[in-house]
């Protein structure tokens, strides 16, 4: 997914999950958060995978700094039989397009 597809997304499906992975620390940092994003870093991802059962029938849009790890989360989601998709560039990517602004 994305960037262009992402947004596009948040602003017209409201059941769209928002999974940042990245630690709690990064989402403080200058590339900040989106609002109303849930987070679960990539290294707890697998014994967290419960806390996402609530949302197996809806889109999860998964995203990190650059893409890396949020392609890791994708496919474990996926074999665990969510419907995940990787946000391309990851956070970089949509403040860059963004200039900066939510």
């Amino acid at each position: 997914m994305s960037v262009a597809e992402l947004k596009e997304k948040l602003q017209s499906d409201s059941t769209l999950v928002l999974l940042d992975v990245r630690t709690p620390a990064e989402l403080e940092s200058s590339l900040g958060k989106i609002d109303g994003v849930m987070n679960i870093p990539l290294h707890e991802l697998e014994v967290r995978l419960n806390e996402l059962e609530a949302y197996k029938d809806y889109q999860i849009a998964v995203i990190c700094k650059i893409g890396i790890r949020s392609a890791r989360a994708t496919e474990i989601l996926t074999k665990n039989g969510f419907n995940a998709k990787n946000v391309l560039g990851g956070m970089t990517e949509y403040r860059a397009a963004n200039n900066g602004e939510e």
